[in-house]
């Protein structure tokens, strides 16, 4: 299982809070061995939010020693602002990154967008013009149950594979909680020519407030085992964590046994989730 990419995503403190409330936990989750830690953007994206992901993924790559990909939202930036931001990125040996449309903000349904690019392929595309050499390895997302805003399934595998062919050399999921909805995502896709390496994004739901709001952000499919699991521990939180984890726990020891090429593991910034999840998950990889 040497193949096999296993890696954390962590996102910058809220505005109000400073930076420095992260350090701890990166410094907790680099001593997993990752392959690698991503670091989110601020919602709705712009170019004023980048300092907190361009600092971290600095102290991840420089301090920690550990690979780093750092987001990136273009819809609300402009050229100009992703080759300076591409500039810094260089600049700081952040060579990764993961490209992005961004997620609209409630206004922006009202206003004009203020950026250069409507799509991620519009980005990753430009990406690749500012870096004709290939210096830089670009990630995207793709969506198991369908991006929201998409017409259907064919037209959302349509628009992955413009991100592909626009140079996109690995992709990461959003998270979902049934394998099988994967195992189909993997098929069609076969079907539709990309064929460039999937790793499958798994969340650990470990409060019954984060699942609430989770199910309601991404509408994912709920298996029954899961659902009693949320409505058994709604009242008991300690309970609730622990079967939360044990649920992602079993969802990566599936994947690996029905050999999918990697797991991102969205650590909601607890180095002691991802901690209990390599404990058990490791051990499969011969890590």
């Amino acid at each position: 299982m040497s193949d096999f990419v296993f890696s954390f995503e962590v996102y910058p403190p809220k505005k109000t809070a400073p930076i420095e409330v992260i350090y701890e936990a990166i410094a907790q989750l680099s001593q997993l061995k990752p392959d690698y830690i991503s670091v989110t953007y601020g919602a709705g994206g712009g170019a004023a939010t980048a300092s907190a992901t361009v600092e971290i993924c600095s102290l991840i790559r420089n301090t920690y020693h550990t690979e780093t990909v750092a987001h990136l939202p273009g819809i609300n930036l402009t050229f100009d602002q992703v080759a300076s931001l591409l500039t810094r990125l260089r600049a700081h040996n952040i060579m990764s990154i993961l490209a992005l449309r961004g997620d609209r903000r409630p206004e922006d349904c009202v206003l004009e967008q203020e950026g250069d690019f409507h799509y991620a392929s519009e980005l990753v595309s430009y990406i690749r013009e500012l870096d004709p050499r290939g210096d830089f390895s670009i990630s995207a997302a793709c969506y198991p149950e369908v991006h929201i805003e998409a017409s259907s399934a064919a037209a959302d595998l349509d628009h992955l594979k413009l991100k592909v062919e626009a140079g996109v050399t690995n992709l990461i999921t959003q998270l979902f909680f049934d394998n099988r909805v994967f195992y189909q995502f993997l098929d069609a896709c076969s079907v539709a020519g990309i064929d460039v390496p999937i790793q499958a994004g798994i969340m650990p739901l470990t409060n019954a407030r984060q699942a609430a709001h989770i199910i309601k952000l991404c509408n994912p499919h709920i298996p029954a085992d899961l659902q009693a699991m949320i409505e058994r521990y709604q009242d008991d939180d300690a309970s609730f964590e622990a079967a939360g984890i044990e649920y992602a726990t079993q969802q990566i020891a599936d994947l690996i046994d029905n050999a999918a090429e990697g797991v991102h593991l969205y650590t909601m910034n607890s180095a002691s989730t991802a901690r209990a999840i390599t404990d058990s998950i490791y051990p499969l990889l011969g890590r």
